[in-house]
């Protein structure tokens, strides 16, 4: 049987299947009103970025609270009347022949109070390092607070299926507040969802779990953290034992990206094309469902080497393809070269 490329099709259960290899992963459009509704703009902006024909096409980080909001003009799926403009949007990438898919997030204590209606919260009141400004110290969550999260991710999922996305994913990396519940830089806690990894993961597993539940065919992704890079924080053989249990709780797909602050593997440069896959790779090592790579993917050519080495099954092309996503497809997806 010979190997994937760019343009094999995968099949994720008997009722989906993606028609390519590549992902548009969830980028951040600033389109949203300030109460978070879908405008003519987001519309207008997933439609340009259906244009590259991705299998898959996520939807930028979408609040689940009030209390999660990051920026904004940030979409929310936080209330019922979110609903309608979410419908039209996964519809739109539905029509457009990608997998429809959102990604749900809960900034935590990456935000400030001026976003969050007063309350910015994390798992312990630990200031969330990051690359580029000083954020303020967040409060320590109560137990009715990750209760609040909880229910607050299991109703935005129920939203998100009601709108028609096919896929939902759960953000746990990139600093926000579910990767701060993982990290033990950012979780002091010392009660159940604090301390062993057991306790760190407790919350996400919850979350899966009820999901799972009450929609047992919907399709589930978790950006997850390849490490975080800080001292004392995620690390690499973290991320894997996470995946092992995300892969045992019925996950569809695991997006593997950046932790606590940023940061990419020592041996990888941001110039450099797949500057994050490195973890991904150890990662699909280590699991039989599939492994989305991330990291200044560009060339269709990088993706059919990935997929032929096996160091992940999909590959999410954000910035190389959100320029001109026409252009990208004509040059990397129009014509497939082993077919003359």
């Amino acid at each position: 049987m010979s190997s994937p490329n760019r343009f094999s099709p995968l099949k994720l259960n008997s009722h989906h299947q993606l028609r390519n290899r590549v992902v548009v992963p969830p980028m951040g459009s600033a389109t949203a009103t300030t109460e978070g509704f879908v405008t003519m703009e987001t519309l207008q902006h997933y439609a340009l970025l259906a244009e590259a024909n991705p299998g898959l096409l996520i939807v930028e980080y979408t609040y689940v609270h009030a209390t999660g909001r990051n920026e904004e003009r940030q979409l929310g799926i936080a209330t019922d009347t979110h609903t309608k403009g979410l419908s039209a949007l996964a519809q739109l990438i539905r029509q457009s022949g990608a997998l429809a898919g959102i990604q749900l997030s809960h900034s935590g204590g990456k935000s400030n109070r001026l976003m969050t209606e007063g309350k910015l919260m994390g798992p312990s009141g630990v200031t969330v390092p990051t690359r580029d400004r000083h954020l303020e110290k967040p409060d320590s969550m109560t137990i009715a607070d990750i209760e609040m999260w909880k229910e607050a991710f299991i109703q935005a999922t129920d939203r998100a299926t009601q709108a028609g996305f096919e896929l939902v994913e759960f953000h746990a990396a990139h600093g926000y507040g579910i990767n701060q519940m993982l990290s033990p830089f950012t979780n002091h806690r010392h009660d159940d969802y604090g301390g062993s990894f057991a306790g760190r993961t407790r919350l996400l597993r919850e979350i899966i779990e009820a999901v799972k539940k009450n929609h047992p065919e919907l399709l589930i992704s978790v950006r997850m953290p390849g490490q975080d890079l800080l001292e004392n924080g995620f690390t690499s053989q973290d991320s894997i034992e996470l995946a092992k249990m995300l892969e045992q709780l019925g996950v569809t797909i695991l997006n593997v990206s950046s932790g606590m602050g940023g940061g990419r593997p020592p041996t990888q440069q941001q110039s450099q094309e797949g500057y994050l896959a490195e973890d991904a790779g150890k990662i699909q090592a280590a699991v039989k469902i599939p492994v989305i790579a991330v990291g200044g993917i560009r060339t269709g050519e990088y993706i059919d080497e990935g997929l032929r080495s096996g160091r992940f099954a999909l590959a999410a092309v954000g910035r190389a393809l959100r320029e001109n996503p026409k252009a990208w497809f004509k040059k990397n997806l129009a014509k497939n070269p082993a077919k003359g």
